[in-house]
């Protein structure tokens, strides 16, 4: 068989799969057109194959390529160039295969089919190759090779039959020149009067304002904050205007208690001992009772219930010399240190 005849082996080294097979069926096409003009010229052996009974070629084509093709080679009888009898033996397509531009392509090969089949009507077939068609070296991609391509095609044609290109990408835009641009101030640039006028008011508000905050701020150095208590050392009265029990007109202000029974008089300090709450006196109960933990005092001031650790705090209590109590919180008398006994912790009368 003529396929068993024709060495393919020259083409594997084409690293393209498609390349490699359509060199391979060119070789193929070629070998089986040699054959068949032989088989014209003499009659068959006994045993050789016919062209019928041959099996086909593994031509291997890529639909587009082939739609392609098909769309730009039909020519005047209506069948496309490649499929007229004799046609693929005489051109030889596989040179053009170089070309990028699929449509270029498909124009290319439909007018080299057309040439040699107008060379083959003259009577005066066109030479054949009897090489091996050699592997693509890589195709050229991109617009130049079309533009080139283009020109080829634009070249081979006869006279009145000039090919238009037209270009279908953007043309730049035109250079027109503008106007000198500013640069502003913060590039290196100069500005306008009015520009730097702008830029000196914002100067002077930015100022303005930080010097306004700093004035602030020192003036407030100037008043610390200050705690005001009230004084240590106060005047409560006379005597005569105290009853018997506990007098609670001077809790709120001063923070004291004013207790008098038979005996005499003497403040406390309206201070839990336990965490320092302020206690109430319930006069139905006749005790302190502190609200925080539940301490309860007697009226002397002594704790008799809750997680207080001691009794309440005297401080020290006197006539003064227009005859008023005088009380005084800076000095105080614990009970458990044996201050209720000092003569200033309790005033008699």
């Amino acid at each position: 068989m003529e396929e068993e005849k024709t060495d393919l082996s020259s083409f594997d080294e084409i690293p393209d799969r498609v390349a490699r097979a359509r060199a391979k069926a060119e070789a193929l096409r070629k070998a089986r057109a040699e054959a068949r003009k032989g088989a014209q010229a003499g009659t068959p052996k006994a045993g050789e194959p016919t062209e019928a009974s041959r099996p086909g070629p593994p031509e291997e084509t890529t639909a587009q390529e082939a739609s392609a093709e098909g769309a730009a080679a039909p020519v005047g009888d209506g069948a496309p160039a490649e499929s007229q009898p004799g046609a693929e033996g005489e051109a030889d397509l596989a040179s053009l295969d170089g070309i990028s531009d699929r449509v270029a392509r498909a124009r290319a090969k439909a007018e080299a089919v057309r040439k040699a089949r107008a060379g083959a009507g003259a009577g005066s077939p066109p030479p054949r190759s009897t090489e091996a068609p050699k592997a693509p070296v890589g195709k050229p991609c991109g617009a130049p090779a079309r533009a080139a391509a283009a020109r080829e095609l634009t070249a081979e044609k006869g006279e009145g039959e000039a090919e238009q290109v037209i270009q279908k990408t953007p043309a730049p835009r035109a250079i027109r020149p503008g106007p000198p641009r500013t640069i502003p101030v913060a590039e290196g640039g100069i500005t306008t009067r009015r520009g730097f006028l702008s830029w000196l008011t914002l100067a002077w508000v930015a100022f303005a304002s930080a010097t306004a905050v700093g004035l602030a701020a020192a003036g407030r150095f100037m008043f610390p904050n200050v705690l005001f208590e009230p004084p240590q050392s106060f005047k409560i009265g006379f005597p005569e205007e105290y009853e018997i029990g506990v007098d609670e007109r001077w809790k709120k202000r001063y923070g004291v208690w004013i207790v008098r029974n038979t005996e005499g008089m003497y403040a406390l300090i309206a201070v839990c001992t336990h965490l320092g709450c302020i206690p109430n006196w319930l006069a139905t109960e006749a005790k302190f009772k502190c609200a925080c933990h539940g301490t309860g005092f007697y009226p002397s001031g002594i704790n008799f219930e809750g997680p207080a650790p001691r009794p309440l705090e005297r401080v020290r209590i006197v006539l003064a010399d227009d005859g008023q109590i005088l009380v005084d919180k800076d000095r105080k008398y614990l009970y458990e240190k044996g201050g209720w006994h000092q003569p200033e912790s309790f005033l008699g009368i």
